[in-house]
């Protein structure tokens, strides 16, 4: 089953996880589309907005957008913007911090497996 879609005809959720601020979601591939292996989630963070800090035991990508920001990754603080990506491992701590002045978003990959309808995971 093929799916081609403008982001704008995706629903955006905000992200109720805990320690979630001013951040929204929207699951743009999953497994209702017939993913067998990822799913790719949009994430946009307003001003002074962060995704919760957390781990988990699976790999994950992210490409930012649009925007500026900090990735935090095992204690180490990383500037971002538009083009910069990232590899995130298994079980490292995480979190993405919009510290700039537009709204900051970026795309998430994960294992399809692992999105069980969890805003974040």
């Amino acid at each position: 089953m093929k799916k081609i879609m403008h982001v704008d005809q995706i629903p955006v959720n905000p992200v109720e996880q805990e320690g979630a601020q001013r951040a929204k979601m929207r699951l743009l591939i999953g497994a209702q589309d017939g993913a067998p292996v990822f799913a790719m989630r949009q994430f946009e963070l307003e001003p002074g907005g962060c995704t919760p800090s957390h781990e988990h035991p699976w790999e994950h990508e992210m490409y930012i957008l649009q925007g500026s920001g900090t990735i935090h990754c095992s204690g180490e603080e990383t500037p971002a913007r538009p083009g910069t990506f990232a590899f995130i491992p298994p079980n490292e701590p995480h979190q993405v911090v919009n510290n700039g002045m537009i709204t900051l978003k970026f795309l998430c990959l994960i294992p399809v497996t692992q999105n069980c309808g969890c805003p974040v995971k």
